[in-house]
């Protein structure tokens, strides 16, 4: 349903850096103003060059750090975390981080590293903080990341991506309903610890699907778009497939269907139709060029 008044969208697309063809369909997107953030996986060997190409989109993008700790190599060593050298997947991760069975020295040391190299590569400190697969949100993590963001980045006007929302807003949406909301709970403790240190964060979120492509994701995207308020960030995952890519994430074709929708007319239509502009966190607005 379309709204009277303009609220503001944050088009975040997250995994810059996974791959060259990600990292292509990330900038393109921003430079045709269809896109007003990307989040950066300083952790991945493509990270260095593709920093370079991604310079000149900082005037018209907010380009954040994409915190990494699942399936690529990490930067610094992690005997306790991945004693073979290759990060654990999400699900052994979030086993761990439950149970209190991780290294946090490890864990924050990482995190350093990470932000260290996307400073080095970039010339700048991140707009913002989130996490590969929200894992910036897991206990004992999270008290690493605002450790992180109060050290380094407190003064440099960052802010943190948080995932909680509404139960009610992910039912009225009515996509992936369980993983939505188990994704939301996640991001409860963060959202509570950076509002009570006044740390700026989104108020809303969506973008929870399950790549699958049994839906088109005009459709999804529309649903995302179901009950905004203030800044109201969606995620997405757009990006060209090619064989770095295909390596190291099983998403694939769902990205290439992204793409193509945010490259369409009918994309800003839509945001038009549900009363938004896109936005960065915090400058003037900007419009879906058409």
């Amino acid at each position: 349903m379309a709204k009277s008044d303009t609220g503001r969208l944050i088009l975040c697309a997250d995994d810059y850096a996974i791959a060259p063809g990600v990292s292509r369909a990330i900038r393109r997107l921003i430079e045709a103003g269809r896109l007003t953030a990307t989040s950066c996986m300083s952790v991945s060997p493509f990270w260095a060059s593709e920093a370079q190409a991604l310079r000149p989109c900082a005037a018209r993008a907010d380009i954040g750090l994409h915190l990494t700790l699942t399936n690529l190599r990490p930067l610094g060593p992690m005997p306790v975390t991945c004693p073979e050298g290759r990060l654990p997947g999400v699900r052994d991760l979030t086993i761990a981080a439950w149970c209190r069975r991780v290294d946090l020295g490890e864990i924050a040391a990482e995190f350093g590293h990470q932000l260290d190299a996307f400073e080095s590569a970039f010339g700048a400190p991140p707009a913002f903080l989130d996490g590969h697969q929200h894992v910036h949100q897991l206990p004992g993590l999270r008290d690493v990341v605002l450790d992180l963001w109060e050290r380094r980045l407190a003064h440099h006007g960052a802010w943190l991506r948080v995932t909680d929302e509404p139960i009610a807003a992910i039912l009225q949406r009515g996509v992936e309903r369980t993983k939505a909301a188990i994704i939301s709970l996640l991001g409860r403790g963060l959202g509570r610890r950076a509002r009570a240190r006044r740390i700026p964060v989104n108020d809303g979120f969506s973008g929870v699907q399950d790549f699958s492509g049994r839906i088109p994701y005009e459709h999804l995207f529309e649903r995302f778009l179901e009950a905004p308020r203030g800044r109201y960030l969606v995620m997405c995952h757009p990006g060209e497939v090619d064989d770095a890519l295909r390596a190291v994430d099983d998403v694939t074709g769902a990205r290439e269907e992204e793409l193509r929708f945010f490259e369409s007319d009918a994309f800003p239509r839509l945001v038009a139709r549900h009363g938004l502009a896109l936005s960065r966190f915090d400058p003037p607005q900007i419009s879906a060029r058409g």
